[in-house]
């Protein structure tokens, strides 16, 4: 009998994907249908100490350092190895779709996301495999080089969304990116609903705003309708990733939408597998506009997200949401480096 994440797929238009893996879980996950992998900045450091894979990533850092003076570069140069390892299992899946589905997206340093260094960084990591897949942060830097990189046809992944108005900003960029190139490279919106509900949620409680759990658990469902529903409006050839899963329910209460769902393995995608819920299109009944009201009326950045015009790129990247998101990146790609300097001494 199927999986849970293969009857999902038979079912719905709602696809599995994996995120930050180690080689033994790119390969469960493959079993179990995955049609795509996301790895973060966060990723060397997990690849680093990981019990399985320590050994292995940090056999590859030492043959690295011996040749690398730079530590951030020495660091961006095994994210790019171990990144490129993991896309060779997803080739197979790449090939037999033509480049529609197998790619496995990589993001560069989060301490240097100037327009130069994105792309310097997006043109190196695309040489680890034609199924790599350029991750840029949806920032005003970030959104500039989207553009420059949907006219060069590089596949992206377009991260940190948290706002209506980010989607629409991306798509705009895609748009005229492609009407230069006359290419149309496959393109996904990562909208981080797990991380935004997690920002809302202590968001309430630092400032003590009464409004019950039942109604804040619902705010990144109803960012992304929205911008799911822009998207189908534009007929935009942009697919959308639901990233930042905090729980079950973001995976769960996402299915039946045309989406790719990104989960880790370990606490994720085991148990579901394991719990093999029904299959049931939650995704199209819509939060109900007494609780977007309510979240509207009482959490100004949840307003910030939901409606368009009411952020804009210049602010994205300090967005409470967005540097919640990122916080965890600088701290695990620091972390990182520490390990890459003490292999010098």
């Amino acid at each position: 009998m199927s999986g849970y994440f293969k009857k999902v797929a038979a079912q719905t238009e709602t696809r599995f994907w994996i995120n930050n893996v180690t080689r033994k879980e790119a390969d469960m996950a493959l079993e179990e249908g995955a049609m795509g992998c996301t790895q973060n900045p966060s990723y060397t450091y997990k690849m680093l100490v990981n019990p399985e894979e320590g050994e292995y990533a940090k056999a590859m850092l030492e043959a690295i350092v011996a040749e690398e003076a730079d530590d951030t570069e020495a660091l961006v140069k095994l994210q790019r190895a171990l990144v490129g390892e993991v896309a060779k299992k997803f080739m197979p899946l790449y090939e037999a779709s033509n480049g529609q589905l197998g790619y496995v997206s990589i993001q560069g340093d989060p301490f240097n996301e100037t327009y130069e260094n994105i792309m310097d960084k997006a043109r190196f990591n695309r040489e680890a495999g034609p199924n790599i897949m350029i991750k840029i942060p949806a920032t005003d830097n970030g959104i500039k080089a989207i553009e420059t990189c949907a006219e060069e046809g590089i596949p992206l992944n377009c991260t940190e969304v948290m706002s209506v108005q980010q989607a629409i900003d991306v798509m705009d960029a895609y748009e005229r990116g492609v009407a230069r190139g006359g290419k149309a490279p496959v393109v996904y919106i990562s909208h981080i609903a797990g991380i935004f509900d997690e920002y809302i949620k202590g968001k309430a409680a630092a400032d003590n705003v009464d409004i019950a759990s039942d109604v804040l658990w619902q705010a990144g469902k109803a960012v992304a309708q929205k911008v799911r529903h822009l998207m189908d409006i534009r007929c935009t050839p942009i697919k959308l990733i639901n990233g930042g899963a905090r729980g079950l329910q973001h995976f769960t209460e996402w299915v039946g939408c045309d989406v790719s769902n990104t989960i880790n393995w370990k606490g994720t995608a085991d148990k579901l597998l394991e719990a093999d819920p029904v299959v049931i299109d939650r995704f199209s009944a819509p939060v109900s506009l007494s609780v977007v009201d309510e979240l509207v009326t009482k959490l100004p950045d949840f307003e910030k997200a939901y409606f368009s015009g009411r952020i804009t790129a210049e602010e994205y990247e300090e967005y409470g949401p967005v540097e919640l998101f990122c916080s965890s990146f600088r701290r695990d790609w620091k972390t990182a480096l520490e390990i890459v300097a003490s292999m010098r001494k």
